[in-house]
């Protein structure tokens, strides 16, 4: 991806993971049979905080890089340069995988 992408406030753009699933006889289900979005990505940017009634920005508990579930309905579809990125809010992500 060659456009920087920068977020605004507690906004956070995620890659998200294929869904790409093989059966237990080996069987390939690519992502593109499936209707739902996935729940999980890579984070590739994130908004300097949310702007507090104190004029400071709250911390963000993401950072780039990480691997994130987030809320099933959560995430706004962009897609830039052809490749599909969700924008979601902090709020939305539920953990961070270890």
């Amino acid at each position: 991806m060659a456009t920087k992408l920068k977020p605004l406030g507690d906004n956070i753009i995620v890659r998200p993971a294929s869904a790409e699933e093989v059966t237990a006889s080996g069987i390939v289900i690519p992502d593109t049979a499936s209707k739902e979005k996935p729940q999980r990505g890579e984070v590739i940017a994130v908004g300097p905080g949310k702007m507090l009634e104190s004029g400071k920005r709250s911390a963000m508990e993401v950072k780039k890089g990480d691997q994130v579930l987030f809320t099933k309905y959560a995430p706004s579809e962009v897609k830039i340069e052809g490749e599909e990125l969700f924008v979601l809010s902090a709020s939305d992500i539920i953990a961070i995988i270890a």
